[in-house]
């Protein structure tokens, strides 16, 4: 791959992972709107484990929380560690369920221009229906099994390139009345055991590769998405405790109907 193309795949992974505007949607558009070749999964993944490295740096305390509560795991009520751990695990159950089912799928009829259009303008409808209409009383020390269990559900829907993992559990946490914040905080977080699970089958493939070359592009694109990563979460997280998610649907609308003019031949590339 070419130094830019590999550049590019990191900033978009790294930039747009935890905005609300889908991480894989973007991915696969870049050689759909350019001359590039398709990055293949194993790139896709790259920029991922990146990604994973910045949302455990960026969130250190709830990680070392959890860290401790694996010796707690029995104590869900009174370990606040031991608690989000099990959410996270109930959350993390529909999304490996639907990725076992449909793994063909998503690999190829699912990355096409027309479903990701469709998903980026639709699931942009939902979220600023959700940051409209939900109310705003709840935190992630509120949660209970069951909305873990929405949520994961929620994540589910993602596998649809377009759909956003990040934009449709903050939808779905929104729904349920949890602040913007939280609604951020629990959707990053979830990312972690999805994310680890797609590095380890990363770092099995490129062994069996034995490839330098694609190593080391996997190792770049990876450094470059924790950075672009931390500082989107970290704007992400500033503009949601004083503002809400309106600029993020606008975009996803806009985008959204512009592919479509591109898919049904009313606008060209």
């Amino acid at each position: 791959m070419l130094t830019l193309h590999v550049i590019v795949l990191a900033l978009v992974q790294g930039i747009t992972e935890f905005l609300p505007v889908s991480s894989s949607g973007h991915l696969a558009l870049v050689p759909m709107l350019t001359d590039w070749p398709d990055q293949g999964m194993t790139m896709d993944v790259a920029v991922h484990v990146g990604t994973l490295l910045a949302v455990c740096l960026y969130f250190w305390r709830d990680v070392v929380a959890m860290l401790g509560g694996l010796t707690r795991f029995w104590r869900v009520r009174s370990d606040p560690g031991a608690r989000l751990i099990w959410h996270l695990v109930v959350a993390t159950i529909p999304v490996v369920v639907a990725g076992v089912l449909l793994k063909e799928r998503i690999a190829t009829d699912l990355r096409s221009l027309e479903v990701i259009a469709w998903a980026t303008l639709v699931f942009g409808l939902l979220l600023g229906i959700a940051d409209r209409v939900g109310m705003t009383v709840r935190r992630v020390e509120h949660m209970r099994l069951l909305d873990a269990l929405v949520l994961g559900l929620a994540q589910a829907l993602a596998l649809v390139p377009g759909t956003s993992r990040s934009g449709v559990t903050m939808t779905a946490a929104r729904f349920l009345g949890f602040e913007r914040p939280d609604a951020a905080r629990f959707s990053m977080l979830m990312s972690i055991p999805t994310l680890t699970a797609a590095g380890v089958l990363l770092g099995l493939d490129l062994y069996r590769l034995d490839d330098w070359r694609i190593t080391q592009e996997a190792l770049v694109a990876g450094a470059l998405a924790l950075v672009s990563a931390l500082v989107a979460m970290a704007g992400l997280m500033a503009w949601l405790r004083r503002a809400g998610f309106m600029p993020f649907v606008i975009y996803r609308v806009v985008l959204g109907l512009a592919l479509l003019g591109i898919v049904y031949g009313y606008l060209d590339l």
